[in-house]
């Protein structure tokens, strides 16, 4: 049984009941069932980047092309009338780009972000305790990798950590993340303007990226305005250009002094009201008194 998801403008879908040994023709009847679109104007893509499948024998074994389980097929409407230059410009409307999606500030703001990355534009705030869970379970597996010189704990309080619902995920969260899904993930800075590339010489064919404020990620994605086509979140490592457009949205969110100095921010303990200045400050509250619910003021 093939696993499959099919992404269109009315959302990401699972696609169940098709085999390798399944015809063109069955895929394109369960496509137009899920997202409405006639079989005859489909245009289904996969891979990354995504390149389209000729699929003009309906007759033909879906063994004798590149899906796999597991693949996101992204689907959209061919446009084969004829249209004059005018009505053509104004239905191609606004070039996609990047732009930030944003998400919760609930301490799990790394982990729904990554998730929405990697699933394709697939928000599900629920994900956090599993990657928290996983990311636990990994560190544990490994005691040796993941000392108490790397994770600043002992690797069983780490793993008792990660896994509450009121702490952030960092440097070292993500880079397991990027080895779990076998992707580089690039998490640009916007208070530095940088790009810190986890899993860069690992070969990985494919990158997505977040953007960081210093205090809260969120996700990046392409996406063209006023469009119902779905995000791009997924892009391939060999896409420079992605990067530069990454920086130059930090940039523009730095001059605009969208960032958060943690070394300076103002902050408050929500358990004890203690009012406290920066990072260092609000750890050092944290390991004397166990309090971690704290709040910008």
């Amino acid at each position: 049984m093939l696993r499959l998801r099919c992404k269109a403008k009315n959302g990401t879908h699972l696609m169940q009941g098709l085999t390798h040994q399944s015809c063109v023709q069955e895929l394109k009847d369960k496509v137009e069932q899920l997202t409405g679109i006639p079989c005859d104007v489909q245009k289904i893509m996969v891979g990354y980047p995504p390149s389209s499948l000729d699929l003009r024998n309906g007759d033909a074994s879906l063994k004798d092309y590149p899906i796999q389980s597991g693949d996101t097929l992204i689907v959209e409407e061919e446009k084969n009338k004829p249209k004059s230059q005018s009505n053509a410009a104004v239905l191609k409307g606004p070039a996609p780009r990047l732009e930030r999606r944003v998400v919760p500030a609930d301490n799990s703001c790394l982990f729904t972000s990554v998730n929405y990355v990697v699933e394709g534009g697939v928000y599900d705030p629920a994900c956090a305790a599993e990657m928290r869970t996983l990311i636990a379970q990994i560190v544990a597996s490994n005691p040796a990798a993941y000392s108490e010189a790397v994770l600043g704990k002992t690797n069983e309080e780490y793993c008792n950590w990660i896994c509450r619902d009121d702490t952030w995920g960092g440097a070292i969260e993500v880079s397991i993340l990027s080895k779990f899904y076998q992707c580089e993930i690039c998490v640009v800075d916007t208070q530095t303007v940088r790009v810190d590339r986890f899993g860069e010489d690992a070969g990985y064919h494919k990158r997505v990226l977040l953007i960081y404020d210093g205090i809260h990620y969120d996700p990046l994605q392409r996406a063209a305005p006023g469009s119902d086509a779905p995000p791009q979140t997924v892009f391939s490592t060999a896409d420079d250009v992605i990067l530069a457009e990454a920086l130059e949205l930090a940039d523009e969110a730095r001059r605009k002094r969208q960032y958060t100095d943690v070394n300076r921010f103002a902050l408050r303990c929500m358990v004890c009201q203690t009012g406290l200045v920066g990072q260092k400050e609000a750890r050092e509250h944290a390991k004397e008194t166990g309090h971690t619910n704290f709040g910008e003021v």
